[in-house]
């Protein structure tokens, strides 16, 4: 089973441009249902095989679209997430990076009265292998089995994949929250439906310093973990006060260093991995010792 994404993702585009293109016929070869594309002024016309509508609310209407990607530039993508809310699709995409802080602000508080799930921005996606592909990992890195994926970061969700792939682990689904200090769809959350699903054997936690995200998915999992989990902290040599990579990387006194989402997460049973190249052999372990 799979979570967020599947066989019953039906995908719309929005932000048909270079990048969208390219990756939207990436994510049709991998099997994903893309039914159209939000493009205004375009309106009944048809790109690379892709509808395409004025809006995201015809497109809703025409096509049962339930998933959207966005990649719409960082100026109009605030614009196009309160779309997508409004026309209360499931689940909404924002590969974007660049959105500003005071931007996603109002965002969240508009999706904290909504049911709609948003990941990201500035995220990879959500993957889950051998049924549907909602972003811009590489399909390859990526293999069907029962071990859960959440990581802050898109080039080590790639990285870890291809790991574990290479491992013979093969996962469920995928996801990328993002490493943006405002986000969607945070670590705990997407650590809460993986323990929720039943296909998923072992949680992979890949986290970064900055924030606190990891402590609360590290007390959730030792307060309601179903599965054993395995984790992995980016930035433990980042230099006291210095931000590392993502905007969400950031220090503050004590709060999101490395140490103390470490001694979290083995306060809750959960290994920490010193390096990525751990992270297979750490996952044979607990699946073992289930």
């Amino acid at each position: 089973m799979s979570v967020l994404v599947g066989a019953d993702t039906r995908l719309l585009i929005q932000g048909l441009g270079r990048e969208g293109a390219f990756h939207a016929a990436r994510m049709i070869e991998y099997g994903t249902k893309v039914v159209g594309a939000a493009k205004p002024g375009k309106g009944g016309s048809i790109q690379e095989g892709i509808p395409l509508f004025n809006t995201v609310a015809q497109a809703v209407d025409a096509t049962g679209a339930n998933t959207s990607i966005i990649f719409v530039p960082a100026a109009g993508a605030p614009d196009a997430i309160l779309e997508a809310l409004d026309a209360e699709i499931g689940l909404i995409v924002a590969i974007t990076e660049g959105i500003a802080v005071h931007e996603m602000l109002t965002a969240a508080s508009i999706l904290e009265r909504s049911t709609s799930v948003l990941i990201g921005p500035n995220c990879p996606g959500v993957i889950s292998p051998g049924t549907a592909k909602v972003g811009i990992m590489p399909a390859a890195n990526f293999s069907t089995g029962s071990i859960g994926f959440v990581s802050r970061s898109g080039t080590l969700t790639y990285e870890i994949a291809d790991l574990l792939t290479k491992s013979a682990l093969g996962q469920t689904t995928c996801i990328g929250v993002g490493g943006d200090p405002i986000i969607g769809f945070p670590t705990p959350d997407a650590v809460r439906y993986l323990n929720e699903d039943p296909e998923t054997e072992v949680i992979v936690i890949v986290g970064e310093i900055g924030g606190s995200a990891e402590e609360q998915a590290a007390d959730y999992m030792r307060a309601h973990g179903k599965k054993p989990a395995v984790a992995f902290i980016a930035g433990r040599s980042a230099p006291p006060g210095k931000r590392m990579g993502h905007a969400g990387a950031i220090v503050s006194g004590n709060s999101g260093t490395a140490q103390s989402k470490v001694a979290a997460f083995e306060a809750a049973g959960i290994p920490v991995a010193n390096a990525p190249s751990e992270i297979p052999g750490l996952v044979k372990r607990a699946l073992a010792g289930r």
